[in-house]
């Protein structure tokens, strides 16, 4: 079985395409052998700046001789019939064969194909690959019509095997298949031939290229802390920058190099962003201080003065680079200590946020009131939380964030604590932004909290008010990533919201916009009832009647606002929902049947609630209750269905008749008395433990009684039995669309 060796060598490939490129070229080309019938025992990519590279190991000689027989129509179908057949099958008449079947005689294809070496199916499956190659951006060079990423040099196609090396023949676009390449572009020396993967990798090694991009990145990590804890430092940890490097080089050199005294005392933040998004250098820290003190950088020759030149010169480039980011944060904080941020903010109303939703600015007020409104509901001081919000988005005017757009929020924090603004107003503004992602940190103190949660309810209602919601997998405004960051704020901090409240008052927030400061002030005063107790409260409408004078027009908003389109944005929140518990081992069924029953935007209680029933549902008497339940609820439902009456009362024990039903009576009695109590102080265990239990005597009754019994009164009497039952188990959870 011989072992197949690919290269592709060009210029340099960006470090971004790398990884993708190599799983590309390993699919395409182990896709397109199997389906030509060419198994392989193990194949692997890699990549370097200048080549992608497949190896193949024990690979077929050649594709096996196959047979097959299709089926066709009858003999004396229409011709156009068969002709279609034999079209498809790729057969002529003659090869088909005439057999008997219970409906005649029906054309059966007789498809033979011989076995093919597998020098011709490579070349074919590989021209096929190159020539249709997936990359995100690729370029033609000459009179050439090929696509590639870069310039293609030469193409590596041997198959090695006891009898020695074979050149798979192949040429694409002038570009001949042959076994020689070439090493290092400045130390490798001239071009080299190979017979083999191991040979190919060794004499790689020799000629200064590292093909594995995984053993380069090692390398490049293990010196870059050697040389760091030599000097009592560490390096920051970036596994995406390390990466890349990894990718820029082919023999990885490391250096560490000194930032300048000047620049120092920079933040840290913007030390590590300038040198990492300009010059893909390492930041190198002082574990005690946290202070930047030198780079690492990672150069792709070694030099007669160990580098020295080479620092020289990215120092020199380091330099102009920091002197920019040291001017721009001397200039801004000039600003944010003599201006306020404020200034910013102002700055903002020129700023678009979406041409359907206005400018920055007033979307910041926006965030503002609401933040004012859930800030008692999370424990926040009203004012701090609306002052918070006021400037959260100050720093996108500041010059550092506009360079460095990565940095919002941060630089929010360092600005505010320069213009002397409370602790926490100061915090919101870094923390305000989180959660990002799944594994992103939560917020805690209550005034980010607050504004955490204003900014995502506020961004959501935004969108849904002007209808622009994410489609399939589209999502361009990160909704489904604000959804989720509404749910970590929420469970994270274990707090009681009736967010279906708060959604009202912002959708309304949105298509309100009054006259005036005193229109102002009643639109404030309607949505902070609407907040806290829902938009059809009475509070709302005493509000309402209290308003001297002719109505403002946008009164009419709120007097026929409709519960749609806050409850499918609930909706979109609960399906975020789902998929964030899924990773705890809660079901969707299980959150369903908890979503049907009362104060379902109360996600605290919503997950606490399904929580305690999927725990329940794991052990044998939860998951047998449910099969008793639907039993009950299924003969109940035919019952009503078949009588046209509701089975819903009377359920007397008198007329029971055996000790099994007299026992569930009793069972029923006991569960409703723990239920209740246990439901109204949300103790959802002890509710579902007292369901649970139900499960023996629903059994026994089943196992000991005919419901439908002969006798007209026993039967109404024991369907009114199986109506307790439901109503007793519905109190807990809607266990109907709890699956199996």
């Amino acid at each position: 079985m011989p072992d197949l060796l690919i290269e592709l060598f060009s210029e340099e490939i960006p470090a971004r395409m790398q990884t993708r490129a190599a799983e590309d070229l390993k699919k395409l080309v182990t896709d397109g052998l199997v389906e030509a019938g060419l198994t392989y025992a193990g194949a692997a990519a890699f990549s370097t700046p200048r080549r992608l590279t497949l190896t193949v190991q024990g690979l077929l000689a050649a594709s096996r001789a196959t047979r097959e027989e299709r089926r066709g129509p009858k003999v004396d179908a229409p011709e156009k019939a068969i002709e279609g057949f034999l079209r498809g099958a790729g057969v002529t008449r003659a090869q088909c064969e005439e057999r008997e079947d219970k409906k005649g005689k029906v054309l059966f294809a007789i498809i033979e194909k011989p076995g093919r070496p597998a020098t011709e199916i490579v070349a074919e499956v590989l021209e096929k690959t190159v020539r249709n190659f997936p990359w995100p951006k690729s370029m033609r060079w000459g009179a050439g019509s090929l696509r590639w990423v870069r310039p293609l040099h030469s193409i590596i196609c041997l198959l090695t095997d006891e009898q020695g090396a074979e050149v798979v023949p192949l040429e694409i676009d002038g570009i001949k298949a042959g076994k020689s390449t070439r090493g290092h572009r400045f130390m490798g020396g001239e071009a080299f031939e190979v017979s083999s993967f191991d040979d190919y990798e060794a004499k790689l090694k020799r000629a200064k290229v590292v093909l594995n991009p995984a053993e380069r990145a090692d390398t490049i990590w293990h010196d870059a802390t050697n040389r760091a804890f030599a000097a009592g430092l560490e390096v920051v940890d970036d596994r995406g920058l390390l990466a890349e490097v990894a990718g820029l080089v082919e023999w990885p050199v490391v250096l560490m190099g000194e930032i300048g005294e000047d620049f120092l005392q920079l933040p840290p933040e913007v030390l590590q962003t300038s040198m990492k998004e300009h010059q893909k250098f390492f930041s190198v820290k002082n574990a005690a201080s946290g202070q930047i003190e030198r780079f690492v950088t990672v150069a792709n020759i070694e030099t007669a003065d160990d580098g020295a030149t080479i620092l020289a010169g990215n120092q020199k480039v380091l330099s102009a680079r920091l002197s920019d980011a040291k001017f721009f944060w001397e200039n801004d904080l000039r600003v944010a200590k003599s201006a306020g941020l404020t200034a910013w903010t102002e700055r903002l109303g020129n700023v678009t946020f979406h041409n359907k939703m206005g400018s920055q600015k007033a979307r910041i007020e926006r965030i503002a009131a609401l933040a004012r409104e859930i800030a008692p509901m999370v424990g926040a001081d009203a004012a701090l939380a609306e002052q918070a919000a006021l400037v959260a988005k100050a720093d996108l005017s500041s010059e550092m964030v506009y360079e460095f757009p990565e940095l919002q929020g941060l630089m929010g924090r360092y600005y505010a604590e320069a213009a002397g603004l409370p602790t926490e107003v100061a915090a919101a503004c870094q923390q305000h932004y989180s959660p990002l992602g799944p594994s992103d940190d939560v917020p805690t103190a209550p005034v980010s909290v607050a504004v955490a949660l204003a900014d995502k309810l506020d961004t959501l209602t935004g969108f849904w008010a002007i209808d622009e919601k994410p489609t399939g997998s589209k999502d361009p405004f990160a909704l489904r990533r604000a959804a989720l960051g509404v749910i970590r704020l929420v469970l994270n901090n274990g707090l009681r919201l009736h967010l279906d409240r708060l959604i009202d008052a912002q959708l309304l927030r949105h298509k309100i916009n009054p006259e005036g400061k005193h229109e102002e002030a009643l639109r404030d005063a309607v949505l902070k009832e609407i907040a806290h107790h829902g938009v059809f409260g009475s509070a709302v409408r005493a509000v309402i009647d209290q308003i001297e004078g002719d109505s403002p027009e946008w009164i009419q908003e709120v007097e026929n606002h409709s519960g749609d389109l806050s409850d499918d944005l609930l909706a979109f929140i609960h399906d975020r929902l789902k998929v964030h518990l899924r990773d705890e081992g809660i079901r969707h069924d299980v959150i369903d049947a908890c979503l049907a029953m009362p104060n379902r935007d109360d996600l605290a209680l919503l997950v606490t609630r399904a929580t305690a029933l999927s725990e329940t549902l794991a052990t044998e008497d939860g998951g047998n209750l449910v099969q008793g339940f639907k039993r009950a609820n299924n003969i109940l439902t035919q019952a009503e269905e078949k009588d046209g009456v509701e089975y819903s009362f009377g359920a007397d024990p008198k007329f029971a008749e055996s000790d099994e039903e007299k026992a569930l009576f009793a069972a029923l009695d006991k569960a409703e008395a723990e239920i209740k109590p246990a439901m109204e102080s949300e103790d959802f265990a002890a509710a579902m433990a007292a369901m649970a239990a139900l499960r023996g005597p629903i059994d026994a009754f089943f196992e000991a009684v005919q419901v439908n019994s002969d006798n007209q009164v026993v039967r109404r009497n024991r369907l009114n039995l199986l109506s307790r039952i439901r109503q007793i188990c519905l109190q807990v959870a809607d266990l109907t669309r709890v699956e199996g």
